[in-house]
């Protein structure tokens, strides 16, 4: 549809009473145009008044002479009364603005038209009782004139107009017939009553092109709102309220939301409705204070989340708005668009919930445990005291895991999680950071006495006994604590400086607390500098196979070496085994590193007699390799040692990982001839079922019990004599570990071991020197 059929439609649906608003439709809000009529006639006030003064003036200064001085005086102050009417009115509006435009307002405003028509037909009236036929003419010339200006300065304003020219033109009329002039009073009828058709025409025309402008103005208002929220999201209704922030002209989807027809919440509070019944207490939501303050400041305002209550339940909706202001920046209201956003915002709150608590055990993550920490530093440093992070660290956790099954480590860490729920108060948050790793932050630390008492009762309490489907399951729990903002000021810092206490509670066999030390840091930063240089160093030529003997405890000789790794590191020197195998080990090296120290062995261990044994120590990391059994075979056929002469140490912790697939591995091995030695029985986990299953042909005894022994330790000595008597009652053989002086290599003797292995009898030693012993020249290709 073009502008002009726009035009000719509203000029069309307007009536001539609505133009010379003596009536309004019911269904249409002119309120806006009439407005827009008075500011249009307000325009030209001081030169409209000029020209009322104008015409007051010539009539009276023809008439001065001719009519009684009361009779003018009155009429001049008649008109004067009218002047007075009209500035009022103009400067009252001038200051206060135009509040509103109804019918009885735009009434009052109108009556300066009829004190106008007072004063044409005042002029008329003296012109007829005191002048003649030319007086009469003279009067007719001027109030045309006043007729003529009053057209073209108040065109906007028909009823005015019109009033003043229906009046007018009766009084002239009165007046010329009066005289006889019927010529000259038909051709006053005709005129006025073409300039009130004129008038009515013209008033039309500006109503029709006002209200045309202004449902542009909405459509591009709606338009504007509408291509905006659609780009951020779909809105569900438009909304607006006026200058009171009442309800204007709602949308059915609008009072649908509401629960309510449309008719109920026309002229209603916004902020009322919203609030329900919390209206009556004043305690509204923060959404309705923040709705309130943009609606008061009259800022637009986008997807601000507001509650709404109705009845007994609490909806969110989004709101978006911008206020409208007329032609002359005037305050109009607020016109917006809205949507129901509930469901989304509790799924939001879901996924945020769900993203702060661990879905296992129920209890915080770790990015709910990293906001705690933060809030705990900061608080530590607002008010200058100290808080405390603690992390967890379950031991044997992965033979669980490894022997029973996911899920029966799932329900022991959900148990673990009640124990350490019940330990906490308001002072602690408890999480979980994944795995078997749990983490506390002490918020407020009184002492180091209060986060050592904690850390106790956790270990005591963690270490319990655990039935899980009818299993007794036992774990430890190892313990490392840092001091904010002593050991770290940042939440970075003090995790990463309780991450080296834990590590160093593990290093001291679990089931234990420690605390962060400055030291720490220094070994961590020589731990990751070894674990650096150790992959590096089997390609720069840095490792060596040294060997210690094994000797006969009756007599002395020698039946064998165990090969010993050294490593000699170009960037650090000589690197302890104590201090590169456990890293090694953790960072998975030590599959590649034990099959080259296989192969070396086997390969030098083939140029010593041939009752000379050597033995290797194989990691639990080898031995789930599945092919660490090729990897053997190959070691041997490539040096052509016979199976018999190679003997394998392996620990009791191989057995914690998948026994079976140990048992398995070590079975296929004994197959091939290959012997097997048990090393540090009686330190770790001493379950004797392992010695039944698989069937070793050496136990070794670790030194602390041959020291034990030597200082007539009675529990050393009982279980020294234990282990030998278990061992010669199922054919093995028995190797003391450790013996240093000839004070223990008695005491071994009398307590029946058959083998010994340390220091007295010789230290580690390169290949070249042990080849000495029985007079075989090494060579280099060895």
């Amino acid at each position: 549809m073009t502008a002009n059929s726009d035009l000719d439609s509203a000029r069309a649906t307007i009536t001539i009473k609505e133009v010379l608003a003596l009536s309004d439709r019911p269904d249409r809000d002119l309120s806006e145009v009439r407005i827009g009529q008075i500011r249009a006639a307000d325009k030209h006030f001081a030169l409209r008044i000029a020209l009322q003064a104008a015409a007051v003036a010539a009539i009276a200064a023809r008439f001065y002479t001719l009519a009684p001085l009361w009779m003018l005086g009155a009429w001049i102050g008649l008109c004067a009364l009218a002047l007075a009417y009209s500035v009022q009115g103009h400067l009252n509006r001038k200051v206060n603005g135009i509040p509103s435009a109804t019918l009885p307002i735009v009434r009052k405003d109108m009556l300066v038209g009829l004190f106008g028509s007072v004063v044409a037909a005042g002029a008329s009236g003296i012109a007829a009782v005191y002048g003649g036929p030319a007086d009469m003419l003279y009067c007719a010339v001027v109030l045309s004139a006043l007729m003529a200006g009053y057209i073209i300065l108040m065109w906007a304003t028909p009823l005015l107009v019109t009033s003043l020219v229906t009046v007018s033109a009766a009084a002239q009329c009165a007046g010329l017939i009066w005289h006889q002039q019927w010529i000259a009073a038909g051709a006053v009828v005709a005129g006025a009553t073409a300039l009130v058709i004129s008038t009515i025409r013209a008033g039309m025309a500006h109503m029709s092109f006002r209200l045309v402008e202004r449902a542009a103005e909405e459509k591009a208002d709606t338009v504007s709102l509408l291509l905006r929220e659609f780009e951020e999201g779909e809105a569900d209704w438009l909304w607006q309220v006026d200058q009171q922030r009442r309800i204007f002209r709602p949308s059915p989807r609008l009072a649908f939301a509401l629960g309510k027809e449309a008719s109920e919440i026309e002229g209603q509070p916004l902020l009322q409705l919203l609030a329900g019944a919390s209206w009556d207490t004043g305690r509204f939501p923060t959404g309705l204070h923040d709705l309130a303050n943009k609606l008061n400041r009259r800022e637009s305002f986008a997807n601000l989340l507001v509650p709404v209550i109705l009845g007994e339940s609490l909806r969110w909706w989004e709101l978006s708005a911008s206020p409208r202001f007329d032609s002359q920046q005037r305050f109009l209201g607020f016109r917006g668009v809205g949507s129901d956003v509930t469901e989304q915002r509790e799924s939001a709150e879901k996924i945020a919930k769900l993203a702060r608590v661990d879905t296992l055990t129920g209890l915080p993550n770790r990015l709910s445990i990293n906001e705690a920490l933060d809030r705990a530093l900061h608080d530590a440093a607002q008010w200058r005291r100290r808080c405390a992070f603690m992390m967890i660290d379950l031991d044997r956790f992965k033979a669980v895991n490894d022997t029973l099954g996911h899920p029966v480590g799932d329900r022991l860490l959900m148990k673990v999680s009640e124990r350490l729920k019940q330990i906490m108060d308001s002072n602690t948050t408890c999480g979980r950071l994944g795995g078997d790793e749990f983490a506390v932050v002490v918020h407020e630390l009184n002492s180091t006495e209060q986060i050592q008492a904690l850390s106790r009762r956790i270990v005591e309490n963690l270490s319990k006994p655990y039935e899980v489907d009818h299993h007794t399951l036992y774990v430890g729990a190892s313990v490392g604590y840092a001091i904010g903002p002593r050991d770290g000021s940042t939440v970075e810092a003090l995790t990463r400086n309780a991450d080296l206490a834990l590590y160093r509670s593990k290093e001291q066999g679990g089931s234990n607390f420690h605390a962060y030390e400055p030291q720490l840091h220094s070994m961590a930063q020589e731990r990751r500098e070894i674990e650096i240089e150790l992959r590096s160093a089997l390609k720069n030529n840095e490792m060596e196979v040294h060997y210690q003997p094994v000797v006969s405890a009756d007599d002395g000789t020698i039946q064998g070496f165990e090969a010993l790794l050294r490593w000699n590191s170009k960037k650090l020197g000589p690197v302890s085994p104590a201090k590169f195998i456990p890293v090694a080990e953790d960072t998975r090296l030590v599959g590649g590193i034990g099959e080259w120290v296989l192969q070396t062995a086997c390969r030098h261990a083939v140029n010593w007699p041939n009752e000379i044994r050597v033995a290797v120590n194989v990691s639990p990391e080898q031995l789930t390799d599945p092919g660490f059994v090729k990897n053997v075979i190959a070691a041997l056929s490539r040096s052509g040692l016979p199976a018999h002469r190679l003997e394998l140490e392996v620990t009791e912790s191989v057995f914690l990982r998948d026994a079976a697939h140990a048992n398995s591995i070590l079975e296929q091995l004994r197959r091939m001839g290959v012997r097997m030695s048990l090393d540090d029985f009686g330190t770790g986990y001493s379950s004797l079922a392992y010695l039944k299953v698989a069937q070793f042909d050496t136990i070794k005894i670790d030194r602390s019990f041959v020291q034990g022994a030597v200082k007539s330790e009675r529990e050393s000595i009982a279980i020294i004599r234990a282990v030998v008597a278990l061992a010669e009652s199922l054919g093995m053989a028995t190797t003391a570990e450790g013996v240093e002086t000839g004070e223990e290599v008695e005491v071994i003797r009398t307590l029946g071991c058959r083998k010994i292995q340390g220091y007295y009898y010789g230290r580690p030693m390169p290949y070249a020197d042990a080849s000495a012993i029985f007079g075989v020249r090494a060579t280099s290709a060895a």
